[in-house]
């Protein structure tokens, strides 16, 4: 049998792990099954549990102490669903998606402020986040699934010990957890992990008990991450039901949930802040302070032209700080450093000097887009995910570089700070950096020309075949493929540089050794405390059957949990302090 493996391309970092030695837990002085719904008295703090009751009732505490951190916090909460149905080999392909995106707010229960002017999940369910079943969920869908109950006691449920387990660094105590036969429907049925040191509950898998008639609820593997010391936090969901009852018969669904933006609205934390934070006096030289080259007389007044090209970054700044304040640009860091790198490989082989600065950055979303916010290049963490080499990244970058090279219209009304007054939820609507029909078209011959003088030109097969496997699979995912603030991959009924596809070898996807599209969500790694993004530290996988590729799909969370510690809350506070 052939086989393939996903290459680790020039701009992905190597992978390495330290392997754990074996170590058991303490001993509980474990009771089996915990049938007393009274609270056992706690150990002095810092001290081990004396019996399994007592780690339970630890447990039980941080949950609820949790839910009080929730409630002051307002994190993004995306959703990315597919439903998928079987082929003639049984290999379920998607055929439909949906796509959310929010704002998570926890009062007495979990409820969701839309960035998508449509009804949330929290509220409405399924049936109306996606419009194509007829199921609802209780009780309060996706957003429901970050924490196990809002009521969680040991009145309501029995737990019983299974074993004990690491999941990474984190030795985790595995216990089974089950509502009550009294208990009221909705209650959590399945499995928490919970640590050994604070005993947070990590990581929970299961699904609520006793739906409603004509109601289900999916099951689901939620995880959380130590963002602060001794704080775990909400990060992952991953939610799958392989026989769904729909109006077109039975049908398999995927979700993933992810959460970030934690520290946007912080306990404490405030825009006045920054006053208190310790300021860089401007050096002379280069006097515009906003990226814009005048080497005649630094010193001097600009020049017209100059003053033009200052209200433009100006009006690019102010887009883009807004868009990293509401929680939907990453702060600047290493992977922007990487498209930066891939940038300037085009724009000097092609002898190109643009005068203002070109920067990238990374757009924290899961569908498919980028677009330029005049001299600044925007790609979409859903886009970095699924390229499959660094030739399919030069293809994205050059087409944007090609709006700028070409000069098309940048329109500086954000220059204006009034115009960035208005809530997060309506950034969609109220900022557009969408193109005309045309200047995609022109940018797109551009970007051909640039392509061909470029380090990349010899590799363009690949970025070709991902264009072949985006328009086979287009169809089936538009949420994924529907650009939000800028355009997205498809033009019409075509593609974005669709001419690469003439070179590039026929799309097989029956080929193991054929890889044209990633999966989602294995190439950038979110801090969601911080919204920092890095390059995931993977290995190349060997694949065995070609289902295994996978492109654009959605597969589980298996987070390598760490535990944080003061040194390294420190470390990803002063990272944050970057410049735009």
């Amino acid at each position: 049998m052939r086989r393939a493996s996903y290459q680790a391309v020039l701009f992905l970092l190597s992978f390495f792990v330290v392997p754990l030695a074996a170590q058991d837990f303490p001993s509980f002085g474990v009771q089996p099954n915990t049938s007393d719904a009274a609270v056992t008295p706690h150990a002095a703090p810092g001290a081990a549990p004396g019996s399994f009751d007592e780690l339970v009732d630890r447990a039980v505490e941080r949950e609820h102490q949790l839910l009080t951190q929730l409630r002051n916090l307002r994190p993004m909460v995306e959703t990315y669903l597919q439903e998928l149905k079987p082929d003639a080999n049984g290999t379920g392909y998607p055929i439909n998606d949906q796509y959310f995106l929010g704002r998570l707010e926890m009062g007495e229960s979990p409820e969701d402020v839309s960035f998508m002017h449509k009804a949330g999940f929290a509220r409405s369910g399924l049936s109306k986040l996606t419009g194509i079943y007829s199921l609802h969920f209780q009780p309060l869908g996706f957003a429901q699934m970050v924490v196990l109950d809002t009521d969680f006691e040991k009145k309501n449920y029995t737990f019983t010990f299974v074993r004990r387990e690491f999941l990474g660094e984190v030795r985790c105590a595995v216990i089974d957890v089950q509502p009550r036969p009294e208990a009221s429907p909705g209650r959590f049925a399945g499995r928490i992990w919970v640590e050994d040191q604070d005993y947070n509950i990590v990581r929970f898998n299961g699904t609520y008990s006793h739906p409603a008639k004509n109601s289900l609820y999916l099951h689901f593997d939620s995880w959380r991450l130590n963002l602060k010391p001794g704080v775990w936090l909400p990060a992952y969901v991953y939610s799958e039901e392989s026989d769904l009852e729909t109006r077109s018969g039975r049908a398999r669904v995927k979700a993933q949930t992810r959460l970030w933006g934690y520290d946007l609205n912080a306990p404490g934390k405030s825009g006045n802040d920054e006053f208190t934070q310790v300021l860089i006096e401007a050096q002379p030289g280069i006097g515009t302070g906003l990226g814009v080259k005048d080497s005649t007389n630094p010193s001097a007044d600009p020049t017209p032209i100059i003053a033009e090209r200052m209200w433009e970054r100006l009006a690019e700044d102010n887009a883009i700080e807004r868009l990293q304040k509401v929680g939907l640009l990453a702060p600047p860091g290493e992977v922007d450093k990487v498209l930066q790198t891939v940038a300037d490989n085009l724009l000097v082989s092609n002898n190109i000097d643009v005068q203002s600065e070109v920067r990238c950055r990374v757009l924290i979303t899961a569908p498919l887009e980028s677009f330029t916010i005049g001299h600044t290049i925007v790609v979409s963490r859903g886009l970095l995910d699924v390229l499959p080499d660094e030739a399919s990244l030069a293809m994205v970058l050059a087409h944007e570089l090609s709006h700028i090279v070409l000069g098309h219209q940048f329109d500086p009304k954000l220059a204006f700070n009034d115009r960035l007054f208005f809530p997060d939820e309506q950034s969609f609507q109220r900022m557009d950096f969408k193109r005309r029909v045309a200047d995609e078209e022109s940018a797109d011959a551009k970007a051909l020309d640039l392509l061909k003088n470029s380090p990349y030109k010899d590799k363009l097969g690949s970025a070709g075949l991902f264009l072949r496997a985006l328009q086979h699979r287009a169809p089936e995912l538009p949420n994924l493929i529907r650009p939000h603030l800028g355009n997205g991959l498809a033009v019409g009924e075509g593609l974005r540089m669709s001419a690469l596809m003439t070179s590039a070898p026929q799309l097989d996807e029956q080929r193991v050794d054929q890889i044209a599209a990633l999966p989602l969500g294995g190439r950038i790694k979110l801090d969601p405390w911080s919204d920092h993004i890095e390059l995931a530290h993977i290995q190349p996988v060997t694949l065995a059957l070609a289902k295994e590729k996978r492109p654009f799909e959605i597969s589980p969370f298996f987070p390598y949990l760490t535990r944080l510690t003061g040194a390294q809350a420190d470390k990803v506070t002063v990272a944050g302090s970057g410049s735009k």
